[in-house]
């Protein structure tokens, strides 16, 4: 299994030393507040607090679990399987989800609530997207075919998935189910991807021509791009708060932009003894904040 956990590490942009030993990561909550744009935060809570890896957190469609790929030491699987567990986020407690032959990461909620969709890393090592009941009772389902190597995904409709697809460069792709074809929206892209609320449009971060990375509006029917924000020195996550406005982390500080109003970010919110944050996820009534950090117990 250990082969398998280090393509899609190495892959990602994490390193050959990654790929050896995963990175020690804890998954956070912290309640969330706001209104008027003036968004509050409470302390942050370890809901993992474990050696190993606990990363790519999602919530449930009713914001009471999180979904998160989990590795390591008391895992459901051993030490270098990667397997998908549902959290508890007020209590922590932890429900594995799939134990397989296989490895799975990046647990999304898909559109009607039943299923979570996973890249699984198959036996021949080929990432592909599957789909997992919430629920179980029935076997995984594999969603796309051709559609490889997979490293991310964002839906926009129960038929439609926005993906990020590994390769040099690494590419934005638009795939649809009922005919298993996909097509490159636009290339050079990092693996932040997420669909813009309120509209049918993904939103991805791309190397541009400074050597910058900026957040980049995407349509997926006619590929048309429109830059929205240079994305926070430092930094390689956001997410879109309900207002329209953008949240990213760096260290232990987060940071907000709201595109079309602000050049630059502002600082809205620093956790004591948290460090190294990175992938967010928000729940969808908005009230909880989950994040990646540095392995801790503040």
């Amino acid at each position: 299994m250990r082969c398998r956990f280090a393509l899609l590490l190495t892959a990602s942009g994490l390193g050959p030393a990654a790929a050896q030993t995963p990175p020690g990561t804890d998954v956070f909550v912290a309640t969330v507040t706001g209104s008027g744009g003036a968004w509050r935060f409470g302390p942050a809570r370890n809901l993992t607090a474990r050696q190993g890896y606990d990363n790519q957190p999602a919530f449930t469609p009713d914001g009471r679990g999180l979904l998160i790929t989990s590795v390591g030491p008391g895992g459901p699987n051993g030490t270098t399987q990667a397997d998908i567990v549902r959290v508890d986020p007020t209590t922590g407690a932890r429900t594995p989800l799939t134990e397989t032959p296989e490895s799975e990461y990046s647990a999304t909620p898909m559109p009607g609530g039943r299923e979570f969709a996973v890249i699984r890393v198959e036996t021949d090592s080929t990432q592909r997207l599957w789909a997992f009941p919430l629920t179980g009772g029935a076997p995984p389902r594999r969603l796309l075919e051709r559609v490889k190597p997979v490293g991310y995904q964002a839906w926009l409709d129960a038929g439609s998935v926005g993906l990020f697809v590994l390769g040099s460069p690494a590419t934005l792709q638009v795939a649809d189910l009922a005919s298993g074809q996909a097509r490159i929206l636009l290339s050079g892209v990092g693996r932040a991807i997420h669909k813009v609320p309120g509209r049918r449009a993904l939103s991805i971060t791309q190397l541009v021509a400074d050597k910058t990375w900026w957040i980049i509006e995407v349509d997926p029917a006619s590929a048309a791009t429109k830059p929205v924000a240079r994305l926070l020195d430092g930094a390689e996550y956001y997410l879109w708060l309900p207002d329209g406005s953008l949240l990213s982390a760096k260290d232990n500080v987060l940071y907000r932009l709201t595109p079309g109003r602000d050049s630059t970010w502002s600082a809205i919110h620093t956790f004591p003894g948290v460090t190294g944050i990175s992938r967010l996820a928000l729940s969808p009534r908005g009230d909880r904040l989950a994040f990646v950090a540095d392995d801790g117990k503040p």
